[in-house]
């Protein structure tokens, strides 16, 4: 079965809002966001089933990183979430298959321990040098890419992503394919499956979604 684009998603991240929406439909009751700029994806109170905590769900080609948005907000999360992400191969063209799939409790502490001896100030340091309007975008990646050498940028397992060009200047962040089962799901099979799975209930196998440009 291959399922179709969600209304009005670009091709190449049609996806990630099929997942998202499978995952809401499944497990959450339906759930619908009230926008996208809303904390959680999906939020504790729609989670009766599987913990009663928020849930992000996420979805990453197979042995990238996994990309987990705003820097600042994900450094600020202070409760135990549901990390749910489906892990994609393009099998064709016009169509990707995921592979893999992994539902995780995340306590604070665990999530803490991915930032280092990172703090806020220091994460708005570098947000600052992201969006200096007096700096290029080749200065201020060159100026961010420095900082990332240095302590305490280096001493993190989570990887910080600038995001600059002309339409957009913000501080994301990752977390890469290894780290992600090393340190959140040591013991799961991070192996290519022909029939993953979330809670027992397998993934939507094939997707019309075309290679990201």
């Amino acid at each position: 079965m291959v399922l179709a684009l969600a209304a009005g998603a670009a091709e190449e991240q049609a996806h990630g809002l099929v997942f998202e929406r499978w995952l809401r439909e499944t497990f959450f009751e339906g759930y619908n966001p009230k926008g996208y700029t809303q904390k959680w994806d999906i939020p504790a109170e729609a989670n009766k089933d599987h913990g009663r905590i928020p849930v992000n769900p996420k979805v990453a080609k197979y042995g990238m990183p996994v990309g987990m948005g705003d820097a600042l907000r994900q450094f600020d999360i202070n409760e135990p979430f549901l990390l749910i992400v489906g892990f994609w191969d393009q099998e064709t063209p016009e169509t990707k298959r995921f592979v893999n799939a992994q539902a995780v409790r995340v306590e604070p502490e665990t999530w803490r321990k991915l930032w280092g001896d990172i703090t806020r100030e220091d994460l708005d340091r570098m947000v600052a040098v992201v969006k200096d309007p007096a700096l290029t975008i080749e200065e201020a990646r060159a100026r961010v890419a420095a900082m990332k050498k240095t302590a305490p940028y280096n001493r993190t397992v989570i990887e910080l992503n600038p995001k600059l060009d002309r339409s957009q200047r913000r501080l994301q962040c990752s977390l890469g394919f290894a780290a992600f089962f090393d340190r959140l799901a040591p013991a799961a099979d991070r192996s290519r499956q022909e029939k993953p799975a979330v809670f027992g209930i397998p993934v939507p196998n094939r997707i019309e979604s075309k290679p990201r440009k």
